[in-house]
């Protein structure tokens, strides 16, 4: 089996793609592990020689910080704090954000800046090798202090509470954890709040949204190329000259995918009657251009945060310091992912209206595109199923970022709803594909019509490879197991 050696080495979002997709299992790096004692040992030798209050350490939380704990107590007070934060609710997360998230708590607690034992995060690592799922809930967080409530349920696990998904069943912590000769973690001083303070919910949701929309971005532009040739589109709006004098990245990345999907095309090629096409097709490098550009700007904001240090407080051993700070504040992360929702849906919206031209009635294709409509609604009603999930989008896409509600008797006086963000994301992302499915089922619809002339050979081995499961409608028949097909396809296309 191959191994991802946890190292303070920066992850990339190809090595996590790596890691996920081909099930690589975990190990620490020795410089991992001497960055981890190290904390851990300064610590231990601050706790026996002060006894000065230390946030978390020796003290209650949030408002309960002026709270002093006897060193007797301790280790309870870090267990009491991971059983009293598990109060998360609403739909499971899925397993495999889940187990995202074990990977990006394991990577962050690496760094050695958040007096985790050794013992603790091989804890984790056994937790992710064996593919030990901790149940986890969607509603809870406030993205400030970090995930708490998420990620006190993936941290009842390590102590043997609570419930995980284990070859494909929902078990108890405990009962899984004895099968296997898994003995459950004892927590000392600081270490509940290194494992539940952290951004590793919002973190893992918007690192799949980002995985799926950078896929679902190439299809946006895949569907784009067939819709033009469908409707009998003009070349000239994607010409390299036009977006030079407007050089935003997205816009000349995207008139150049254009260009290069309908490359040979015997559509494309011919004389048209039209002088100019709708927006929806004409615009598409300044629509679907600007939803990457704002992608490429939420990557980085991802990669700089998977790459950090966000439990608090956070020590520094070489420097004498133990801090109490913020980097656990999810603004970052809430900010990023409302507008990268916005950028999703408006794929998205535009996809739709490309959707509403093909079936229209214009340019010689027929209305609903069957021959004999009337008798027969065609493609209408994918339509207004695509419509309805565009308007969802639109509801889901009121930011989340701008909204705080007061917590903890005041300590927390402005939270980022970041988790809030991060899940809207993944039903925008989930409702894109839809959309995306819908309009490849209808564009190649229409592409039948223009028949005999060809689109071009990368279209025509995309369409021969998609008719093999979805047919060319000619009578009315039961739709939706169509665009389920379609969302199947589409999910296994490499493009």
């Amino acid at each position: 089996m191959a191994v991802h050696l946890i190292s303070p080495e920066r992850l990339s979002l190809k090595k996590i793609e790596n890691i996920l997709n081909n099930n690589f299992s975990l190990k620490l790096s020795k410089k991992s592990e001497d960055l981890i004692n190290n904390c851990r040992n300064y610590l231990d030798n601050k706790l026996s020689e002060s006894v000065e209050p230390i946030y978390g350490i020796n003290t209650g939380f949030g408002s309960l910080c002026n709270v002093s704990v006897s060193k007797k107590d301790l280790i309870k007070l870090q267990e009491n704090l991971v059983k009293s934060h598990a109060c998360g609710t609403g739909e499971e997360v899925p397993q495999r954000i889940s187990r995202l998230m074990l990977l990006l708590k394991i990577h962050g607690l690496s760094y050695g800046n958040s007096g985790i034992h050794l013992s603790t995060i091989r804890q984790l690592i056994k937790f992710y090798n064996n593919d030990i799922i901790p149940v986890i809930y969607q509603q809870g967080s406030l993205g400030a202090s970090g995930d708490l409530a998420p990620l006190a349920h993936m941290s009842l696990a390590l102590l043997g509470y609570g419930e995980v998904y284990y070859k494909s069943s929902k078990k108890s912590a405990k009962k899984v954890l004895d099968s296997l000769k898994i003995k459950p973690i004892e927590l000392n001083s600081k270490e509940g709040l290194a494992l539940l303070n952290g951004t590793q919910f919002m973190c893992s949701y918007i690192l799949d949204s980002v995985l799926r929309i950078k896929k679902l971005f190439r299809i946006a532009d895949f569907n784009a190329a067939v819709s033009i040739d469908a409707y009998d589109c003009r070349i000239d709006p994607f010409n390299e000259n036009l977006h030079k004098i407007r050089p935003h990245k997205g816009q000349i990345s995207t008139a150049e995918t254009i260009r290069k999907l309908l490359k040979g095309s015997e559509i494309i090629k011919k004389s048209k009657n039209s002088v100019q096409d709708p927006y929806s097709f004409r615009c598409v490098p300044q629509v679907h251009g600007a939803s990457k550009d704002c992608l490429g700007y939420v990557e980085n904001v991802i990669l700089t945060e998977i790459n950090s240090v966000t439990d608090n407080p956070t020590v520094f051993p070489d420097k004498n310091l133990i801090l109490s700070g913020g980097n656990f504040h999810g603004q970052v992360l809430a900010l990023a992912s409302d507008f990268l929702a916005i950028a999703a849906a408006e794929i998205g919206n535009i996809s739709e209206r490309r959707i509403y031209r093909l079936i229209s009635g214009d340019r010689e294709l027929p209305a609903f595109l069957v021959a004999n409509p009337g008798l027969n609604s065609g493609f209408m009603i994918p339509q207004y199923t695509a419509a309805s999930i565009v308007s969802q989008n639109k509801q889901l896409c009121t930011p989340a970022s701008i909204d705080s509600i007061s917590s903890s008797n005041e300590q927390e006086d402005h939270v980022s709803m970041g988790a809030n963000s991060a899940t809207k994301l993944a039903r925008v992302v989930d409702n894109l594909e839809r959309i995306l499915a819908i309009e490849m089922f209808t564009a190649f619809q229409a592409l039948e019509f223009r028949r005999p002339l060809k689109s071009s050979e990368y279209i025509e081995s995309v369409f021969k490879s998609y008719r093999k499961n979805i047919p060319y409608i000619k009578n009315d028949t039961i739709m939706y197991k169509y665009i389920d097909k379609s969302i199947d396809f589409l999910r296994k296309l490499k493009i």
